[in-house]
């Protein structure tokens, strides 16, 4: 897992680019340097995957140029998704190297697309763009990048913020599907706005609007990815022909023999509950006895497996639960929770001595520190309490007390 997170990260762009990086000016022999850099990285990445048993045929691969061409114009897509030499390398390698990386990310998508595609019609956006997950974080929710980007999405927290993400120590909206889903639809939009060209946009969604206007100003004023292909951060450079690839696959996958792994179907039907109270996932697995590792899957924005309260949350439930987690809230609440919930203090009394007896408080409980001289008996009456009540609140056997010590003289 952790392998394929890291070199996803570092191939697939799993990053949002903040920085309006320096570009330089055009450089052939760079260039084709990087894009024959690209190919290499691709081909090992893929050839290390290994999900599932269902692979295709890699010489189903090489097709005319014709036959691709003709594919990619029947998809039914408003971005625009022409075919070149660059988009045919990583078609070419999608088939040939990264079948069982498919088929893995084919299962996934059964869970994930629908919920695009709900956002993105609503939004009025072209349902293609649900392939932008796919190379942003390969559909694993639970992907991070070293640059801090998180989420199916890829946010970095600055954007997810921006657009309405709770991104704290216990809550990482970023790591929520749907709620992120609605953000990455607002900020696409804000991009397509800019730019009006949605390769342009998806381009700007990687490297950060003001990468894209510099390669703009370089291209001597022309709008389209593939005029500003050479000015533009080498991770961009790929992240367009990699979504024309991925569209290209996901519509083909059967023609080259590449089969969607095994659905966990106890994964696909859930249903959400709305929540206003501090709640412990544990509380809720162990009551409804639904395995924590699923209730993490379904709620992964929840970072240490708490809900907050104080306002709505939202808890996602396999459909069969839900039923039972209304009905029984009170003992799920109730299950634990001095262990899970409250076991944090949320007042507590400075500890203060007092200029007459010498006696300090902490927490409501009042301490003295043993002098020299001191007996149980003069601490007692100082105190007014008896030598039977020190002797039980401190755990004293006898009458036996030292310098120093601090002795409880309150209950």
């Amino acid at each position: 897992m952790k392998r394929l997170i890291y070199i996803l990260t570092f191939l697939l762009c799993l990053t949002h680019v903040q920085a309006e990086d320096s570009i330089p000016a055009r450089s052939e022999t760079a260039d084709a340097s990087l894009d024959s850099i690209d190919i290499r990285l691709f081909d090992w990445m893929m050839a290390g995957l290994d999900t599932t048993a269902c692979a295709g045929s890699p010489d189903t691969a090489m097709l005319a140029d014709s036959t691709y061409k003709r594919r990619l114009q029947a998809l039914p897509c408003i971005v625009e998704l022409p075919y070149n030499p660059i988009a045919k390398r990583y078609i070419q390698r999608y088939i040939k190297f990264g079948p069982r990386h498919t088929a893995r990310i084919m299962r996934e998508a059964e869970y994930y697309f629908p919920i695009f595609e709900e956002a993105l019609g609503r939004h009025g956006l072209p349902y293609e763009l649900k392939l932008v997950p796919v190379i942003e974080s390969a559909l694993r929710p639970m992907a991070r990048s070293r640059a801090g980007a998180a989420g199916l999405w890829q946010f970095m927290p600055v954007t997810a913020k921006r657009y309405g993400l709770e991104v704290n120590s216990l809550v990482d909206e970023r790591l929520d599907v749907y709620k992120s889903t609605e953000a990455a639809c607002a900020f696409l939009q804000a991009l397509y706005d800019i730019f009006g060209d949605w390769n342009l946009a998806i381009a700007a969604y990687n490297c950060g609007p003001g990468n894209v206007r510099k390669a703009i100003q370089y291209a001597g004023g022309k709008r389209d990815f593939w005029s500003i292909y050479p000015y533009l951060p080498h991770e961009t450079r790929m992240y367009v022909p990699l979504f024309i690839a991925a569209n290209y696959v996901f519509g083909y996958a059967g023609e080259h023999g590449i089969c969607p792994d095994t659905i966990r179907t106890d994964r696909m039907l859930t249903d959400t509950i709305v929540i206003n109270r501090r709640m412990h996932l544990k509380q809720v697995a162990d009551v409804l006895d639904i395995p924590i590792d699923d209730l993490r899957y379904l709620n992964p924005q929840y970072t240490r497996d708490i809900l907050p309260g104080n306002k709505d949350y939202r808890l996602c439930l396999p459909v069969d639960h839900t039923v039972t987690f209304i009905t029984q809230q009170d003992s799920i609440l109730a299950y634990n929770a001095k262990e899970l919930i409250h076991d944090r203090r949320s007042e507590i009394d400075v500890a203060q001595h007092t200029s007459v007896t010498g006696g300090y408080m902490v927490n409501g409980t009042m301490y003295y520190k043993i002098k020299h001289g001191d007996t149980l008996a003069l601490i007692a009456k100082k105190f007014h309490v008896t030598v039977d009540q020190l002797q039980k609140w401190n755990g004293l056997k006898g009458t036996n007390i030292y310098a120093g010590k601090n002795l409880r003289v309150s209950p």
